[in-house]
């Protein structure tokens, strides 16, 4: 694995069976519930930051890698708008816009990333991370199965290590399948 400014190559990205590293979900949450709306400011520009490299945008939807992934090639996917309901603040055809680029993305994540499973979630709250987003987690081959779905999913039993240009590469590679 490279280290925090070292250039990343596919090879080095971490993998299955690879240790996480613990993550302050205490902190976080903190954070999170005191701040204003993270994709609101990356639609913006206005993020600091470039842990959240964007993956593919259009006038409306938005995809970006997760600055806090659990698994190799989480991404999430957000309507620019702030919207808070999956189904109540999208117009139909709204909904199915959205739903196409989780698709395009997803198959893009695992045209790149290794997957025996990838996990599609609208997670968030009224209480922190209001705005609608939706998750794709895509699962490595070989994770035991006591390892695998919420439990791999949840910060709580820690994040991948890995650095800015890992990140980078990854996000130019998962831009390069979508075209």
């Amino acid at each position: 694995m490279s280290t925090a400014g070292g250039e990343a190559t596919s090879h080095d990205r971490p993998a299955a069976g690879v240790a996480k590293v613990p993550f302050d979900v205490v902190a976080y949450g903190r954070r999170v519930q005191a701040s204003g709306c993270f994709i609101c400011a990356i639609v913006a520009g206005t993020h600091e930051g470039e842990w959240e490299q964007i993956i593919v945008e259009d006038d409306e939807n938005i995809a970006f890698l997760s600055k806090y992934p659990t698994l190799l090639g989480y991404v999430l996917v957000a309507p620019k708008t702030h919207r808070e309901h999956a189904v109540r603040d999208l117009a139909e055809d709204e909904y199915h816009r959205l739903m196409a680029l989780v698709y395009r993305v997803t198959r893009a994540v695992e045209s790149v990333v290794p997957s025996e499973r990838t996990y599609l979630m609208s997670l968030g709250s009224q209480q922190g991370n209001s705005h609608l987003h939706w998750h794709i987690a895509p699962l490595p081959p070989g994770v035991p199965y006591h390892d695998q779905q919420f439990h791999a999913v949840m910060a709580e039993n820690g994040v991948i290590p890995w650095t800015l240009d890992q990140a980078r590469e990854l996000a130019t590679q998962l831009r390069e399948a979508l075209t």
